[in-house]
């Protein structure tokens, strides 16, 4: 009888395992969901009439295309523009809004001034290799963000000498999901015979 207790509990958990990506990435959608649904609401509590609703989502979609369009073919938009302009006037938000926008445009593909490489680094000691994104350079000094398992948003900003850094093939995504499965979803092993 124990062991057959012991037997269930090891499938619950294994079955839980299984599932939890699921619920988060379920969570993930109500979560846009229901924001939009909100939106949607505060915009039709406005107007009571779903024409004109219909009307600001569709012109709010066409603005996003072209802020986007903007930002892809010229590097900049005058909208994001005119709100930079405000948000530098304000203290503390300024510098949130800064910090936020440069995280962002360093995991997105229009942003082309932020290194988008994947490398490994000793650290916290040598002979002990960890990941890091590459997120600036100053002459012969990488900036990195070593980022901690299984969280990839928090971890280590250093800098460091270009010869204690060994580059990787893995881009950003490969990476983030090293980090985010403690290792098991690695697929570079040929890589890690390399470090020495």
């Amino acid at each position: 009888m124990k062991e057959l207790v012991k037997k269930l509990l090891n499938y619950f958990l294994i079955g839980t395992l299984a599932v939890i990506p699921i619920v988060i990435i379920l969570q993930i959608m109500i979560f846009v969901k229901d924001r939009v649904s909100d939106l949607f609401q505060m915009v039709y509590g406005y107007a009571d009439n779903y024409l004109y609703t219909l009307l600001v989502f569709a012109i709010s979609f066409f603005i996003l295309v072209y802020i986007g369009r903007k930002l892809v073919h010229e590097g900049r938009s005058w909208v994001i523009g005119a709100f930079d302009h405000v948000i530098d006037r304000i203290p503390l938000i300024n510098t949130l809004y800064r910090v936020l926008k440069k995280v962002i445009n360093m995991f997105s593909s229009h942003d082309r001034t932020i290194a988008k490489e994947v490398v490994y680094v000793e650290f916290p000691k040598d002979g002990m290799w960890m990941t890091a994104y590459v997120t600036n350079r100053y002459e012969d000094k990488y900036v990195l963000f070593i980022p901690t398992s299984p969280n990839p948003t928090s971890g280590f900003t250093v800098i460091v000498d270009k010869a204690k850094v060994n580059k990787s093939a893995m881009n950003i995504e490969e990476a983030s999901s090293l980090i985010i499965s403690a290792g098991v979803d690695y697929n570079k092993v040929q890589e890690a015979s390399l470090l020495s």
